[in-house]
């Protein structure tokens, strides 16, 4: 296989997401760091604007093919590298997963990222206390829609259930819930009412792959004097 090349970030819960699949892979990648902090933000340099358009991460290069969007990767990995399985085999199952995944990927993670807490500080001239309510209110919104879905797909109930989103392997809807909730918890968001995505949390955060994948195991994590954006 050709190399695999990551553009990230260790705080990027996108790119959070990819490393997570790519260690389920168990695919050899080299990491290209760009810090969304750094004099501005290093992603608006002209040489990774002509690399992503949209200057986000993460962004996956594989020989000459360069892939954007989290999502789009984690599916690329999935069709050159089919096992293990990301997605279960049957239509209605994958169309399952992929309503949880996108769940997260596009209702809830949006709406909370770097780009949306940077304008409600600079341009709406929001306080810290203020940024984390919103963050905290959105991640709510979503979370109990989510702990809804997930309960119902495990029987009502977290006893007896699956340790993962779905089936009994890590999927791609585990892989965008574990950075959701890892931020989450790093704003001090309430957990109480969400007992299934705890659960699936702690349990995913005990495996190799998605604790290789965690910020502070990144070569450019730094930690901050304090808590800012994720």
């Amino acid at each position: 296989m050709q190399a695999l090349t990551l553009y990230t970030y260790c705080r990027s819960s996108a790119a959070y997401r990819v490393r997570i699949a790519l260690n389920i892979k168990a695919l050899d990648y080299q990491h290209e760091y760009i810090d969304l902090l750094k004099a501005g933000g290093e992603q608006f340099s002209t040489a990774y604007q002509e690399l992503n358009p949209q200057m986000l991460l993460p962004t996956l290069c594989h020989g000459e093919q360069s892939i954007s969007q989290s999502l789009a990767i984690i599916e690329y990995l999935e069709e050159i590298e089919p096992e293990p399985a990301l997605l279960p085999s049957a239509p209605g199952d994958r169309a399952e997963v992929r309503t949880l995944a996108l769940s997260i990927a596009c209702d809830i993670h949006p709406l909370d990222n770097l780009r949306v807490l940077r304008y409600l500080e600079h341009q709406l001239a929001l306080d810290q206390a203020a940024r984390e309510r919103w963050y905290c209110h959105w991640i709510g919104e979503g979370f109990r829609a989510l702990e809804v879905h997930l309960l119902a797909l495990a029987g009502g109930g977290t006893e007896g259930a699956s340790e993962y989103c779905f089936g009994e392997q890590p999927g791609l809807a585990d892989i965008c819930l574990i950075p959701q909730v890892y931020n989450a918890l790093r704003f001090n968001c309430d957990m109480a009412a969400y007992p299934r995505i705890q659960g699936i949390y702690q349990h995913c955060m005990g495996l190799a792959a998605f604790q290789e994948a965690a910020p502070e195991r990144q070569a450019d994590f730094v930690a901050p004097p304090q808590r800012t954006s994720p």
